[in-house]
């Protein structure tokens, strides 16, 4: 177990330094990734999402907390602070994650956070008007695989 928790503590400490390399090694090569943005991600998408996030994230800051290792899950609970590129509007989002591991790396990796929140930091007055709506929210989700998409396209034709 404390092995497990080492890993997550690893992953976000990478996180914190913008190491996104480091953080897809802790990643099993068919991990899935979930959040309110991004609903399924496997394997690579989410390795890319990561690193995406951080090429992005000029001014991003990453604090992590309240890791608490299990069997095969592990908890814990990390803050983002940053500037939302699509509209320059600040963002503090607060996640609770949940973490399983196999054989030493991350299986499966669920973010959860408050939505609604997010899109009044980000979007501003819409946000607040509207965030809430599935409509604004499938929106971000369909412009943030867009983006996720033309980011991988990207780094496969640099590669």
């Amino acid at each position: 177990m404390a092995d497990h928790a080492q890993l997550i503590t690893k992953f976000y400490e990478a996180f914190a330094s913008k190491d996104a390399e480091t953080m897809a090694s802790c990643y099993a090569d068919d991990v899935t990734f979930s959040d309110p943005v991004f609903t399924k991600l496997d394997g690579e998408q989410a390795r890319n999402m990561w690193r995406m996030l951080i090429a992005r994230g000029k001014d991003l800051e990453v604090t992590f907390s309240d890791v608490v290792a299990s069997e095969r899950i592990v908890t814990a609970h990390w803050e983002a602070k940053y500037t939302f590129s699509a509209t320059g509007r600040f963002v503090h989002n607060k996640i609770d994650a949940r973490f399983e591991i196999e054989d030493g790396l991350i299986k499966s990796h669920r973010d959860v956070f408050d939505f609604y929140a997010w899109t009044r930091m980000a979007l501003g007055p819409m946000g607040a008007l509207l965030g809430w709506s599935p409509i604004v929210q499938n929106k971000v989700r369909r412009q943030a695989m867009a983006g996720l998409d033309a980011f991988a396209a990207k780094r496969a034709n640099a590669a």
